[in-house]
């Protein structure tokens, strides 16, 4: 008769159980299903291999090894424990119940023994990690969930241990500690209290298992666990392609009403699943340059206050509840919405007032964003955090018509004269009066000559009007004349790439600049094209093939080692500094270029580089991108001062870059940080000028 009830009573839990989980599941599917189509690739081979790296390799995780490998040992251990599990279910139903492995059983118990233990292990260093070592980028969220999670896993851990110790009392087994050292220790420090004692014991814990496994997989879909089932799905998912290309958008398209993200379900369905495939591990925010110098962005906190309004929405429109079982969870706001009835006006009414921009994220936080990727770059289930602050911009600055006086001031100039200052456009190509003994062509020129050239220099509008970038254009024009490289420019038929109208969600004007642009490379007929300017090659290279631009697009830094590897430049006259280089964010994260501009220097003779703490992929923003260029930082510290000093705590004596924009920022750090005098800032190309000419 007990074994009756035990049976039905599993049945009862594990049968309501499923059902809850089932149901939340594809509950948030329905929700994700209220965002638009995306495009999907197929390209499966790419995604699969995706998974293996980041999901089964966990790389992302291991930029933190320490965290890296707690998760590789909890990833790896949870599933073979499952394996464990099912026969640990049948246990409770057929008294000494193994799997038929014959003598190789002992060897599967052992595997289950030291998967469980090194789980535990894990998980109590997981426990320390946020409430001992109070690890920053944990410390946001210490509540009931988190707390949750470490005494279900520990409790599920120690169980099963526990258990099967049980279980040797009850068959009146001898404890064997080889092959179940964990158990047998229970065994053996229990095995006076008889075969009766411990059949009861046996069940009890038995059933806190089962308990314990069941409420935790109802937990699961409603916490920041849901990320165990979301994950793969995510990152199968990602977005193909270049690192943080953005959508184009149809402007002619006559059904469109409004441009951007103004509302959750205006988002992608892909960009949806991101939501809830966030595992709140504060990585983002730990290396977020906005958050880390006292901004109000914080990447996660966008992420988790877009889930939670997205689940709200989600309740109000489909009905149905989001947090299971019902009675526990009848008061929260998101059930009472359900409960109230997608089709009622009040309750249309209420959701539809709760606005994305505004309620759920502030304007300050969109702004606040240097579009770095930095956050993408660290996030291990590859959540994309920068297309959806451009998304939401692009509703600010095309919809509601609402951008920082100063941004546009900018798009305003470059719309006007195609330069961010306003300068007369026809001044663009006035820097080549002063380059002497070196003339670099105009496209047009050699085409009335009839001549042709390899590459168009793309100069930008750094390289053209601004007095500091003036003199990285001519130390470019030199080498490229020492190496002997046919080049020419568009002088003054160039115009602004349209990084930053593109950036600051001013999509409209970018696509303008853009067409126009590539209609000038098709007129030249290009066919190569290097650029000084990061953001610049970013766009033409990863961006401008969608409108039509079908050319090599190379950075100065590329091409310059180039011509080093081919002997066409020879680094002969030593360079005594000590340099730390800075990697421009859409260089390095953007395009993962990192190796070209530290060659170039390390083929220099003199030189000893000396690179910062936060280098490569982890480097930290300059403070320029995403359009802040051209606007004010009006909290916390400016985002140039914090990398300048983390530059300067090598000790150099000359910081260099690829980028005019973060010659310009690092250059305005050191004097702030008054170190102008004993540091020089200078870009990769005119320190290899010295070492050539």
């Amino acid at each position: 008769m007990l074994s009756l009830l035990n049976v039905l009573a599993f049945l009862a839990v594990a049968g309501y159980a499923f059902y809850l989980f089932v149901n939340l599941v594809y509950t948030r599917y329905l929700f994700i299903k209220l965002g638009k189509e995306a495009e999907f690739e197929p390209n499966l081979k790419e995604r699969f291999n995706l998974i293996l790296i980041n999901g089964f390799g966990q790389s992302k995780l291991f930029k933190d090894k320490k965290s890296g490998l707690m998760h590789l040992i909890l990833f790896y251990t949870f599933f073979i424990i499952q394996v464990g599990l099912i026969e640990l279910i049948i246990k409770g139903f057929i008294k000494g119940y193994e799997f038929p492995f014959g003598d190789g059983h002992k060897y599967f118990s052992l595997l289950q023994e030291w998967a469980t233990f090194l789980m535990l292990l894990a998980v109590l260093y997981g426990f320390y990690r946020r409430y001992g070592e109070k690890l920053k980028r944990l410390q946001w969220k210490r509540d009931g969930k988190a707390a949750f999670v470490y005494i279900a896993l520990s409790t599920l851990t120690l169980s099963i241990l526990i258990t099967l110790g049980f279980e040797a009392v009850m068959l009146n087994h001898e404890p064997n500690p080889v092959y179940a050292p964990f158990s047998g220790a229970v065994a053996l420090l229990f095995s006076g209290i008889g075969t009766t004692a411990g059949t009861i014991l046996f069940y009890v814990f038995w059933w806190i298992h089962m308990l314990t496994v069941f409420t935790f997989l109802v937990f699961v879909p409603q916490s920041k666990q849901f990320h165990e089932l979301f994950a793969m799905v995510n990152i199968f998912f990602k977005k193909q392609g270049p690192a943080g290309k953005l959508r184009k958008i149809d402007f002619e398209d006559e059904t469109a009403e409004e441009f951007g993200v103004g509302k959750i379900e205006d988002f992608t369905q892909a960009q949806l699943i991101d939501l809830y495939a966030c595992a709140e591990c504060g990585r983002c925010t730990n290396m977020c340059p906005a958050s880390g110098t006292g901004k109000t962005l914080s990447p996660m906190d966008l992420i988790v206050k877009m889930r939670e309004h997205l689940t709200e929405k989600g309740a109000a429109v489909t009905s149905r509840q989001p947090w299971a079982p019902a009675f526990a969870f009848k008061n929260t706001r998101a059930n009472q919405l359900a409960l109230a009835g997608g089709g009622a006006q009040e309750v249309a009414a209420t959701i539809e007032s709760v606005r994305l921009i505004g309620d759920v994220i502030t304007e300050e936080e969109i702004w606040a964003c240097t579009t770095c990727r930095n956050c993408e770059d660290q996030c291990p289930v590859a959540n994309e955090h920068v297309d959806k602050i451009i998304d939401l911009r692009r509703y600010l600055v095309l919809t509601e018509g609402k951008l920082n006086s100063d941004a546009q001031r900018a798009m305003t100039n470059i719309e006007r004269q195609g330069n961010p200052w306003g300068l007369n456009r026809k001044e663009r190509i006035n820097w080549r009066d002063s380059l002497e003994e070196v003339v670099i062509p105009t496209a047009k020129e050699l085409k009335k000559a009839g001549e042709e050239f390899d590459y168009l220099f793309y100069v930008g509008s750094m390289g053209s009007y601004d007095n500091r970038s003036q003199k990285l254009t001519m130390s470019f024009a030199r080498l490229l004349h020492k190496a002997g490289v046919k080049v020419a420019i568009l002088g003054n038929e160039e115009k602004n790439s349209g990084d930053t109208p593109r950036r600051l969600g001013n999509e409209f004007l970018f696509q303008e600049l853009a067409n126009a642009n590539i209609e000038s490379f098709k007129k030249y007929n290009v066919k190569k094209i290097v650029t000084m300017d990061p953001h610049a090659f970013n766009t033409f290279k990863n961006e401008y093939p969608e409108f039509g631009l079908e050319a090599e697009v190379y950075h100065h830094t590329q091409l310059l080692e180039q011509l080093i590897k081919e002997g066409k430049l020879q680094p002969k006259n030593p360079v005594d500094e000590v340099i730390t280089y800075h990697d421009s964010c859409y260089l390095g994260r953007y395009n993962n270029t990192y190796d070209a501009p530290r060659e170039i220097l390390k083929s220099i003779p003199g030189v000893k580089l000396s690179e910062p703490e936060r280098k490569r992929e982890t480097a930290m923003c300059c403070g320029a991108g995403g359009g802040l260029m051209w606007m004010e930082e009006n909290q916390g510290t400016r985002i140039n001062i914090s990398r300048t000093e983390q530059l300067l705590e090598t000790n150099p004596t000359v910081i260099s870059t690829g980028c005019p924009y973060c010659l310009t920022m690092i250059s305005d750090g050191t004097k702030a940080k008054e170190a102008e005098d004993k540091v020089q800032t200078l870009d990769v190309v005119e320190i290899l000028e010295k070492a050539v000419i």
